[in-house]
């Protein structure tokens, strides 16, 4: 098994190696071949993806899980728009971040340059193949992708339109690799291949993260996991936060910026909290509140301390009512995972003071965290949303798949 795998990183160096001489135009060129690829192809990919849904869904999997895996020709339209955005978009490699003269005569230049193999290993969603290849080849790296067993055969089938694509352009094939072996062996030697990947990205939940981290050999850039808040302040336009938080919750709650827990100051809980929870309802949503909020709401199920750490990924959502903002800070801290949080207020100051204390990767001041997306950012697509702080943090686009190296003239200069 590790020998199969240790193959994948071995053609994914070679193919590295082309791919960071490349120029934008070759590179774009390639990106604009899949995108045809995909819709002349589109048939054959939907066919083999209703065959896994329909397994998915006989297997017992739950529906939150199964519209993620789900394509169809919208989601395959903008998987070609995330494509074709990506070539509009100014490439960073080559580009010269800084240069300065030192008194000895040396010139010194930053320049952004590839990181070279990228991993990555994804659950349900098969746009994720598509967005990271377009990423990575975009910024001279090679990619290997692991996607999860209930995606395994549309992942196949979009890779082999990938690489049929790829054909006559100045990218190579190997650029662009698939690990389609289920077993987790296979995973587990894919994190620990430091001789030839240079970063591994998990994108899922708490237990593929937590899988990675504790086998990881290769450097990890965590991302995903998404226990995000809104937190409707006393000034809030109720109206508008009406109207927000139903979206963030209910638009597509099976992504990680959905809203999981929702904070409600107590001086307008209870002009609130009915109206929110009746629209939340017959959206076919399941309450779980603290002791005041089951006075407002006395339908909903009684919250444990389980539920203000869970990422439900489900038409499911925590609500608590808080004396002020203090204590809703205090609980976005205890509780959040550094992915989104909002709060939903009419005053400045207040609005100010979130925007500084709030440790996350992306902080709104009424608008919902939805929004947290490499497309909706204007980046493209993302490789995933990074909840760490190094070497990136928030939706990971064209930029954060760079890193730097210094470039330095001299004229016979020697350290003395």
């Amino acid at each position: 098994m590790s020998n199969n795998v240790s193959a994948l990183g071995q053609k994914a160096k070679k193919a590295a190696a082309t791919l960071a001489n490349l120029d934008s135009t070759a590179k774009n060129e390639a990106l604009l071949k899949i995108a045809a690829g995909l819709l002349a192809n589109q048939d054959r990919i939907l066919a083999v993806n209703q065959n896994e849904v329909a397994k998915a869904k006989a297997d017992g999997l739950r529906d939150s899980l199964t519209e993620r895996l789900m394509l169809n020709p919208d989601r395959i339209a903008s998987m070609v728009e995330g494509l074709h955005a990506i070539v509009r978009l100014e490439d960073p490699v080559g580009s010269v971040e800084k240069m300065w003269r030192r008194p000895n005569g040396l010139e010194i230049g930053r320049v952004r340059v590839p990181l070279g193999v990228v991993a990555i290993i994804y659950e349900a969603r098969p746009n994720v193949t598509v967005d990271a290849t377009a990423l990575c080849l975009k910024t001279g790296n090679a990619v290997i992708l692991r996607g999860g067993s209930e995606a395994l055969q549309t992942n196949q089938v979009l890779v082999e339109v990938i690489r049929e694509s790829l054909r006559g352009t100045a990218v190579p094939e190997d650029g662009v690799q698939l690990l389609a072996s289920p077993e987790r062996e296979a995973a587990v030697a894919l994190m620990r291949m430091h001789e030839y990947v240079d970063v591994l990205v998990p994108r899922g939940g708490a237990g593929l993260i937590k899988t990675v981290i504790n086998n990881a050999l290769v450097p990890v850039i965590e991302t995903g996991v998404g226990i995000c808040h809104t937190y409707v302040d006393a000034s809030a336009n109720l109206e508008q936060a009406l109207k927000i938080v139903v979206n963030a919750k209910t638009q597509r709650p099976s992504v990680c910026n959905a809203l999981e827990t929702l904070l409600v100051h107590q001086a307008i809980a209870a002009g609130f909290l009915p109206r929110c929870g009746e629209e939340l309802r017959r959206a076919g949503t399941e309450i779980r509140g603290c002791p005041q909020t089951l006075t407002y709401l006395p339908w909903v199920t009684a919250a444990t301390e389980e539920d203000w750490a869970t990422e439900y990924l489900d038409l499911i959502l925590a609500v608590k009512v808080v004396p002020d903002f203090a204590a809703a800070i205090d609980h976005i801290a205890r509780y959040g995972s550094g992915h989104s949080e909002c709060i939903i207020t009419s005053d400045y100051a207040t609005a100010r003071q979130f925007l500084q204390i709030v440790d996350a990767a992306a902080v709104y001041v009424n608008a919902s965290t939805r929004f947290t997306d490499g497309y909706e950012f204007g980046l493209g697509a993302e490789l995933g949303i990074s909840t760490q702080k190094l070497h990136a943090r928030g939706p990971m686009g064209l930029d954060a798949l760079t890193t730097t190296k210094y470039i330095i003239h001299g004229d016979g200069q020697i350290r003395k």
